[in-house]
């Protein structure tokens, strides 16, 4: 959990310095959670956020699977329902943070549209 929360600090002073307004953290739903809710211009963005320190598991983009997809979006329908009540362009961006085995930032890159909600 501790790099976790590192990776998130990491992906929202990444966001911020790219231009993202973060507006919420930690979204929490039913459902599940939204790590960052950001707007970037006029679109609003779901970030999912995810840190590894090791790479024989592939890139931290390939940890965000078919049923964690789903579920993102499912969430962000919810949240555009619930708080926003009107049409808003929006899009899902994965921000993947390396670390050190010890928790030290070593990488960040942002993955915009990353995913789009399957029809």
């Amino acid at each position: 959990m501790v790099l976790a929360k590192i990776g998130e600090e990491a992906a929202a002073r990444l966001l911020r310095a790219r231009g993202y307004r973060v507006l919420e953290r930690n979204y929490r739903s039913r459902g599940g959670e939204i790590d960052i809710i950001a707007r970037q211009g006029s679109e609003l963005v779901f970030a999912e956020v995810k840190s590894r320190s090791r790479e024989d598991f592939g890139t931290p983009a390939q940890g965000v699977g078919k049923g964690k997809r789903r579920k993102l979006v499912n969430l962000a329908q919810g949240y555009i329902a619930n708080r926003l009540r009107r049409e808003v362009a929006w899009r899902f961006d994965i921000v993947e943070v390396w670390l050190t085995p010890d928790g030290k930032v070593r990488r960040t890159n942002i993955i915009p549209g990353a995913f789009r909600p399957e029809v």
